[in-house]
């Protein structure tokens, strides 16, 4: 089923086998027929391990989304509630328990909490009186979830604003336990860079589990060479930026979720010889986005401005093939041509699928209105005028811009600046304030506790500095076939990714002075392996690096990280595990406060 995971140098699947195997044991304790109550955050994530099928098998009768009220009406045995540790969500079980019907025959309830047992969720339980009702209380550790052969992610929302508003560290807990997790299945990783207090955190609490476990290692070979844990407050500037890939673009615009998009329907109608386009399709059109599918491979982390070449190339080879029906004569050929149209017919829908995506993307990277956007993130970038009031963010105030737009650039400009003078600074607070609504004062207060937003204090701008020797900006970025990682951002080399390509070669020691300008500490650990693990290295032989992101990654970084992978003399592979796959808005609007109230 999901065949892509394992094609890469770490074969992710073990990990999605492990994840299903625990699921099914859980199913198989509540003997009899089941109706399963989703806290609805949980079934995008889910649907990565377990499809349908798979709950159908163990008696999976009926699903239901978590909300308050009376549960609907269900013939069977179990209901099982499958939900993230949150008191509000127990208040809504409690809900559903009490207004359970009388008449009915009694049925077993169950609760499997998603990461981890909470002990606050089960005292509200019992606060409710409902706590008794359970026969089974469990926890369903569900940690980093494959979503590519070389992706995994935590889908942990909060993490960032947990670790950086509300001093909590519970994600930094889970973020060690899914790493513990991942050595358990690919052996002890020999050694551990990091950069930041939360990689530090993580980096100690990984070496004291390690300690308490000390004996009950098993004996794998490790997978994995290195772990870089990478503090996303080390580089915020590159999340806030505009990516520039095809699938950056695609996650920028309409939003990707657990490797699914929704897409507006126009472009992907099917009209009919001289039929009037009466009938529209009114659904969004669902597009599953990965690895699996051969030509989003080939495409999904190209500059956009690369995308259309590649389709037309793609276009003709189809053609060509198509046409080679032609020429077959005998029965032999026309067998083989006829075993090869599945393929064929497979891959000339996907082309016409990104053929139309790629349109609707191309209408509005063509605008006026986007390109403005763009040249004013790359002065900034590259450090005009970011002391001043920027007169194009003035006027997007003034148009009543979103207002999600506004802070991205507001926040870009403080951090390519090292924060803005006082008077600026209160200016741009004034014009948001009064232009939104005063209730984005807290949102405001959230962005500067998060350093996205902060007066500048007497200490000089690093940016400059840290732009010049790290190479953050290069001129004629070359887009269709980069010979960079800036190529993503069109002339910006994100910052996480030159910190990992210079971690490889020449070594961090090379950039000290750097990594000093850079919030948190850096620092390496080893970690030792059981005797006769150690990995003989054949001549040639890539070495492989976990990447984890703490507080997010975006597409951009993800296809940044890939390009080093592929690189002929690079010697590295890269394996990239995140917290939350994210972008800007994403990201601004997990520290926004009361997000509902935003301006459309």
């Amino acid at each position: 089923m999901a065949a892509h995971l394992s094609y890469g140098r770490v074969n992710l699947n073990i990990l999605r086998e492990a994840a299903r195997k625990e699921l099914r044991e859980f199913l198989d304790k509540c003997a009899g027929s089941k109706a399963i109550v989703w806290d609805e955050y949980l079934t995008g994530p889910f649907g990565l391990i377990a499809q349908y099928s798979l709950l159908k098998e163990h008696e999976v009768e009926k699903m239901f989304t978590l909300k308050s009220g009376r549960l609907p009406s269900a013939d069977v045995k179990n209901i099982i509630f499958f939900v993230r540790p949150r008191l509000e969500l127990m208040d809504i079980i409690a809900q559903n328990i009490f207004s359970e019907d009388k008449l009915h025959p009694a049925r077993d309830f169950h609760i499997l909490f998603v990461p981890r047992r909470s002990m606050l969720c089960e005292q509200r339980l019992k606060e409710q009186g409902v706590l008794g009702s359970f026969v089974n209380i469990d926890e369903y550790i569900l940690d980093l979830i494959p979503f590519d052969g070389d992706l995994l992610s935590m889908e942990y929302e909060s993490a960032f604003r947990e670790c950086y508003l509300e001093n909590d560290q519970t994600s930094l807990y889970h973020t060690a336990k899914g790493l513990m997790t991942l050595q358990a299945l690919y052996g002890t990783i020999p050694q551990i860079f990091g950069k930041g207090d939360c990689a530090r955190h993580v980096a100690n609490m990984m070496l004291r589990m390690k300690r308490e476990f000390a004996g009950t290692q098993n004996q794998i070979l490790p997978v994995f060479d290195t772990l870089l844990l990478l503090d996303r407050n080390v580089d915020l500037l590159t999340p806030l930026a505009t990516q520039l890939t095809y699938e950056g673009l695609i996650d920028e615009i309409y939003g990707i979720n657990n490797g699914y998009v929704k897409l507006p329907p126009e472009k992907f109608a099917q009209k009919k010889q001289g039929e009037g386009s009466k009938d529209l399709p009114m659904e969004p059109k669902k597009l599953q986005l990965n690895s699996a599918e051969e030509l989003y491979a080939e495409i999904r982390d190209k500059n956009f401005n690369a995308v259309g070449a590649a389709l037309s190339k793609k276009a003709k080879i189809i053609s060509a093939a198509f046409e080679e029906r032609h020429n077959a004569k005998t029965v032999g050929e026309i067998k083989q041509f006829v075993s090869q149209l599945p393929h064929m017919q497979a891959a000339r829908s996907s082309l016409a699928n990104h053929t139309s995506v790629a349109e609707l993307i191309k209408d509005i990277t063509t605008s006026e209105a986007f390109f403005d956007n763009l040249t004013v993130e790359q002065e900034f970038m590259t450090g005009v005028d970011t002391d001043k009031v920027n007169t194009y963010i003035e006027d997007c105030i003034a148009q009543k811009d979103p207002l999600i737009k506004i802070l991205r650039l507001v926040s870009m400009q403080s951090v390519c600046n090292n924060g803005l003078k006082p008077k600026v600074l209160d200016y741009y607070k004034r014009e948001i304030l009064q232009t939104y609504g005063y209730e984005h004062i807290l949102t405001l207060n959230n962005l500067e506790k998060a350093g996205l937003l902060k007066p500048q204090t007497g200490s000089r701008n690093n940016y400059p500095t840290i732009r010049k020797t790290l190479k953050l900006w290069m001129e004629d970025a070359n887009e269709q076939n980069p010979n960079d990682i800036s190529y993503v951002y069109s002339g910006y080399a994100p910052l996480s990714i030159r910190l990992t390509q210079v971690l490889a070669r020449p070594g961090w020691r090379s950039i000290e002075e750097v990594l000093k300008m850079l919030p948190g500490p850096h620092f390496e650990e080893r970690q030792q392996l059981p005797s006769g693990l150690h990995k003989k290295r054949q001549q040639g032989e890539n070495r492989t690096t976990l990447v984890f992101f703490l507080g997010g990654v975006t597409y951009a970084e993800i296809a940044a990280l890939r390009f080093l992978s592929q690189m002929e003399d690079s010697g590295m592979e890269y394996i990239i595990a995140t917290t939350k796959l994210m972008n800007g808005t994403t990201w601004v609007k997990s520290l926004m406060d009361r997000p509902e109230c935003q301006i459309p």
